[in-house]
């Protein structure tokens, strides 16, 4: 799982609302059916975890990240007459057709954790913790540098992580009709539930975590943390 492909949608006028279980079906059934995907990931607000997690930014209503092996299926899946296209019919999410939204592309990078999860039913949702850094850099190479040696490690410890991924930006070639973002970097820790993300958030680990950002190579822009209800559709 080479490339993952995000989609997400904000409603600034009612950050809080949350989606309906039909549009949540359309979206899965369109998410599972796309050729050549390796992993479908469904992301709507958890407002149980920002609750417990004050501080928080804003998170979108309904987010995708839809993983390939190959930048060519990636793309396909969102060419003029790409599978994805249905996305944008109005049927499909009626309910944010006043919502903003934004789209990009990235290389993943996927870490070790001690203990990951294998094979959870894709009836069970779990919970993700979803940071971007839109940037940028004074040098991004030197940052992602220090980022993907020294962040991951810290990542790893958090009690109960199921997994720790980075995802850097890229060119990439797409045809759906939302605008484009050009975040310099994505990452992400998995947790069975909220509670085990809010767990992971006060512990000691949380304050390793800070100590390595003020060490980061200098950039601008800051970041953007979103506790996410998640589901995962398999091909």
């Amino acid at each position: 799982m080479r490339f993952a492909y995000f989609l997400s949608f904000f409603d600034r006028n009612d950050p809080g609302r949350e989606l309906d279980r039909a549009t949540l079906e359309r979206v899965g059934a369109i998410v599972r059916s796309t050729p050549n995907l390796r992993r479908g990931l469904v992301y709507h607000a958890d407002q149980s975890a920002g609750q417990h997690y004050p501080g928080g930014d804003a998170p979108p209503q309904l987010a995708l990240q839809l993983y390939f092996d190959e930048i060519a299926h990636l793309e396909s899946a969102v060419a003029r007459d790409g599978h994805l296209q249905q996305l944008a019919l109005p049927q499909t999410l009626p309910d944010l057709a006043a919502a903003e939204a934004e789209q990009q592309a990235m290389i993943v990078r996927r870490f070790a954790v001690p203990d990951p999860v294998r094979g959870r039913p894709e009836t069970d949702p779990f919970c993700t913790y979803l940071v971007h850094y839109p940037g940028p850099a004074e040098d991004l190479n030197a940052w992602l540098d220090h980022y993907v040696r020294e962040h991951p490690p810290i990542m790893a410890k958090f009690p109960n992580v199921r997994e720790a991924e980075v995802c850097s930006r890229m060119d990439w070639l797409g045809f759906l009709p939302w605008p484009r973002v050009d975040h310099m970097q994505r990452n992400k820790v998995v947790f069975d539930s909220a509670e085990d993300l809010v767990a992971a958030l006060n512990s000691p680990v949380r304050e390793e975590m800070r100590a390595d950002f003020v060490a980061f190579p200098p950039f601008t822009g800051g970041n953007a943390h979103y506790p996410l209800t998640t589901q995962e559709f398999l091909p």
